[in-house]
């Protein structure tokens, strides 16, 4: 799998082992030959399960023995690209504790930065555009790395080596705000959106796979956004800043906490206390409340903004997929949301908050997405013959035929009407039904044709 920092993780294990060799990305995934003393080998292979890098999961190590070339120290060779794709990607990651700590260190280069990560942390399969996993090929390739940022790539001893979002202010993605007309406002974008929720509006905040909207989970804002999204009862997801904040709204236990810290930050399901501090618009007649805690720099220093818990829904119409190109959210969130807080980094793979359960100390899965898409889901056989699994009926995961797991994470949206998207013509994926735009009121339909498509 790559973009789990698993080459810089091999160099520094074979140069630490006194090894030679070289080790790189390619179609497959990740390649290495090392040579060396017998002994500095077998421990190296040892290290490989032992030891790996904090988002990688090693299933199982195997080694074909090679006529040693007599080289000298250890690379990171170029990828190769030649051939057909099959290497997996990882899942995008929660921002570790060592980039948290520089994001609130005023000495720090990077300090209140919303775009920090390193090597074990960051966004991924939301940007990477195809494989081998380099820079090149993900939506950081139009912001050129400065000298520093460069310097702790190249830097084997760094964090950051190898890790291909890095970035800083200097030379990175930078943060916007702005009104319902796409005008930008004055004054530092953070500060001003913690001041629009605070009065009650509703802001729509680019994620990591999409745009959410934001409002004050305490106030009438919720009721607001409910209308707006045209949502009649579904439970909304809360944001809050820390466990000790969940505390006071749910009983986690240690599975919930578990979860709720982890590095996927899903949506967790959790039984509500009696009187959690949440407007009832939030989740009207229900004993359960979904949290989650911020996963990117960006909802941290946001939640650092606001007093207490927000709403954070997917950026769209009750029905439609959320919104993750920017002119199509400023598009079709502008009656929603009051303002856009928004960046130019761009995402190329939409992507839902992953929903879960905890039931008798395990995980229910509910929603397979941000977080665990797109990694595999072993089984425990194979299949006779390709089979195309599909998941629920608006959240789906494609199994790839002759595979055998599920690799391909996607989302569908359906219309409760007709059970077809009312898109604007047939040829864009949708119903041929000529509307601009899918909303409550405009498809009148009672069924539709046979041959429509589904979006």
């Amino acid at each position: 799998m790559q973009g789990v920092g698993f080459r810089p993780f091999v160099y520094s294990l074979a140069t630490r082992l006194g090894l030679s060799g070289w080790v790189g990305n390619d179609v497959d995934g990740v390649f290495a030959e090392v040579e060396g003393p017998a002994a500095g080998v077998r421990q190296f292979l040892d290290a490989l399960s032992a030891e790996p890098p904090p988002l990688a999961r090693v299933d199982r190590v195997s080694a074909t023995s090679m006529m040693p070339n007599g080289g000298a120290g250890f690379a990171i060779a170029a990828s190769d690209s030649t051939g057909r794709r099959r290497a997996l990607i990882s899942a995008d990651s929660a921002t570790c504790g060592d980039c948290l700590a520089e994001l609130a260190d005023p000495a720090d280069r990077r300090f209140g930065y919303p775009f920090i990560n390193c090597t074990n942390c960051g966004p991924r399969f939301t940007i990477i555009t195809g494989v081998p996993y380099d820079r090149p090929l993900t939506t950081m390739a139009p912001f050129a790395m400065c000298a520093a940022c460069a310097a702790e790539y190249h830097d084997p001893a760094n964090r950051r080596f190898h890790a291909q979002p890095v970035c800083c202010p200097a030379c990175g993605p930078r943060l916007r705000l702005l009104d319902a007309h796409r005008t930008e406002l004055p004054g530092e974008p953070l500060p001003q959106a913690g001041r629009l929720l605070a009065a009650g509006q509703v802001l729509a905040v680019k994620g990591l796979g999409g745009y959410h909207l934001a409002a004050d989970a305490t106030s009438q804002a919720a009721a607001a956004l409910r209308g707006r999204k045209h949502r009649a009862d579904k439970p909304f997801a809360l944001m809050v800043a820390d466990l000790a904040a969940a505390r006071k709204l749910c009983e986690l236990g240690e599975a919930g906490q578990a979860l709720l810290t982890s590095a996927r930050r899903p949506v967790v399901l959790l039984p509500r206390r009696p009187g959690a501090a949440v407007a009832d618009a939030v989740a009207p007649g229900n004993s359960e409340l979904g949290l989650m805690l911020p996963y990117t720099p960006l909802h941290h220093l946001l939640l650092r903004q606001v007093a207490g818990p927000i709403v954070l829904t997917s950026g769209n119409v009750s029905d439609e997929p959320i919104a993750y190109r920017d002119d199509d959210a400023l598009t079709r969130l502008a009656g929603i949301a009051d303002a856009f807080l928004t960046h130019d980094r761009d995402i190329h793979i939409r992507t839902d908050d992953s929903v879960v359960r905890p039931v008798r100390e395990q995980v229910s899965l509910l929603r397979r997405s941000r977080g665990y898409a797109p990694e595999p889901v072993t089984v425990a056989a194979g299949f006779p013959r390709p089979v195309l699994a599909c998941g629920a009926e608006l959240k789906n995961t494609f199994r790839e035929p002759g595979r055998s797991s599920p690799t391909t994470s996607a989302t569908w949206r359906t219309s409760r009407l007709c059970g077809r998207s009312p898109r604007a013509s047939s040829t864009s994926g949708g119903c041929s039904t000529s509307t601009p735009r899918w909303s409550p009121t405009t498809c009148t339909r009672t069924t539709c044709p046979p041959s429509t498509r589904w979006n």
